[in-house]
């Protein structure tokens, strides 16, 4: 092979690597929690394992304060907003007058703890404030609360303190369900009762019917145990129902009333009086 048709060949196979490599999709960054990872806790990992179903989603609020405030807030739990970006700002600020945006928070300066009912998720180290705050970093502060049946919702801005000297923050809340505690599986005990005295009306009745049938050798409605007992306390039941709740007494007079032994008996000493001797 010749000397061009050989360098031709090696900038092809260069070409294509350099190609594979770009179109390989980078992987996204996620939540790095301040200090080194041996210093990181199990509740931490938990909570930042807790969060990721939220990962894929977007959210966004705007903010319009008459002519002076008038911005877009973008935030993603752990995950660069704008990856092409590589600034790691995990929550961004967009004024909408200009189109200048200011990152409020990263993602690899994170804090989370939680609650019974809430997770709280902190980004650190955002673009320094200018005349506020003594020009320190600026900070994200994301409440999140519980919601069940709710992945997350009602994404919004609740203030923003910067009139200290410092520990200055931005305040954002949210629903989720993620945040609420597990559900206990345990049953009550009426459950259990009802449970136990289901079982052993089941029970009784299936052994019951298999020794009638197979031992005694009854057949019919005599396979059902204790049938004679159940058919007599039934009678009772109905008889006292009968007391109970019937509506007219059980020696009530009959509505129609025929002739009876005692007017015929009147009436056939009358008719014979003219027969005794005078």
């Amino acid at each position: 092979m010749s000397s061009p048709c050989r360098t031709s060949a090696v900038l092809v196979v260069f070409m294509a690597l350099a190609v594979g490599v770009r179109a390989e999709p980078s992987k996204e960054r996620s939540c790095d929690v301040i200090g080194d990872e041996s210093s990181e806790s199990q509740m931490e990992r938990a909570l930042l394992k807790k969060l990721e179903p939220l990962s894929p989603l977007r959210f966004n609020v705007t903010v319009e304060k008459g002519n002076t405030e008038n911005y877009i807030y973008h935030f993603r739990v752990c995950r660069e907003v704008n990856s092409t970006s590589q600034d790691f700002g995990g929550l961004v600020q967009t004024d909408r007058r200009n189109g200048k945006t200011t990152v409020i928070g990263r993602i690899n300066e994170t804090q989370v703890f939680n609650g019974s009912d809430w997770i709280m998720l902190i980004y650190k180290g955002g673009d320094s404030y200018g005349r506020h705050c003594s020009g320190e970093k600026r900070r994200a502060v994301i409440m999140i609360s519980c919601k069940r049946g709710v992945t997350a919702s009602s994404f919004s801005i609740i203030s923003e303190e910067r009139e200290k000297e410092q520990d200055c923050f931005y305040l954002f809340e949210m629903d989720s369900s993620v945040a609420c505690p597990a559900e206990d599986s345990h049953l009550s005990v009426g459950s259990i009762l009802l449970i136990t005295f289901a079982s052993l009306i089941a029970v009784y009745i299936i052994g019951g019917f298999l020794y009638q049938r197979l031992v005694v050798g009854a057949k019919g409605m005599e396979q059902f145990p204790h049938f004679a007992f159940w058919q007599d306390l039934g009678n009772l039941v109905a008889d006292g129902c009968d007391l109970v709740c019937r509506s007219k007494p059980r020696n009530a007079p009959a509505a129609y009333r025929g002739v009876g032994d005692d007017q015929l008996g009147e009436e056939s000493e009358e008719r014979d009086d003219h027969l005794l001797p005078m």
